[in-house]
């Protein structure tokens, strides 16, 4: 299998996240719609597949998550925020699996969706943005599941010795000006 560093749980979720939140935006837009058309009918269709893709996709990532939550190195604090994150994972899931159920047999069934049921998606929606920002937090706040980078002089060019800041340190160590310029030698 082709390794991917700490592993493909970032692929899953992102697939998760995309088709999940776009079903939820498409059910929004059928029961809001004014007039029965084809593109209303064809939203439809292309909500429910959304859904489904994106809560089997989100289950994959559930997986390797739970992979990666027993296999990448961490620390007492991030551990902490690992726990909180899986939670948060763990809730959106169960509060999905009853809408992606009604979904399949209300579609089964012929019936349209209502206003409820795309009422109802708001809340995992959510809880799906709330477990993102703490899977966001594991990468940028805590730094789990990446490589180190090159050591840096604190210019923003690379080179020299590189600090490490904690969170709670979380301000710039260099106040000298600089400027980044882009290939055509101008400063913006």
């Amino acid at each position: 299998m082709i390794e991917i560093i700490p592993n493909w749980h970032p692929i899953f979720v992102h697939f998760a996240v995309g088709l999940l939140v776009i079903a939820a935006f498409l059910f929004a837009a059928v029961v809001l719609h004014p007039r029965d058309s084809n593109v209303r009918r064809q939203a439809h269709i292309v909500a429910h597949w959304n859904l489904w893709l994106g809560y089997g996709s989100a289950l994959i990532a559930a997986f390797f998550g739970w992979l990666a939550f027993n296999s990448v190195t961490h620390d007492a604090p991030s551990h902490a925020a690992m726990s909180v994150h899986r939670n948060w994972a763990l809730t959106t899931l169960a509060v999905f699996l009853p809408l992606v159920v009604w979904s399949v047999m209300r579609y089964r069934a012929g019936h349209k969706t209502n206003i409820v049921f795309a009422a109802a998606l708001i809340v995992p929606t959510f809880l799906l943005g709330l477990t993102g920002w703490h899977g966001g937090e594991l990468v940028y706040r805590y730094g789990l599941g990446v490589q180190s980078l090159p050591a840096a002089d604190g210019s923003g060019n690379g080179g020299g010795k590189a600090a490490r800041l904690l969170p709670s340190e979380n301000k710039a160590t260099n106040t000298t000006k600089h400027d980044h310029d882009d290939r055509d030698g101008h400063d913006h």
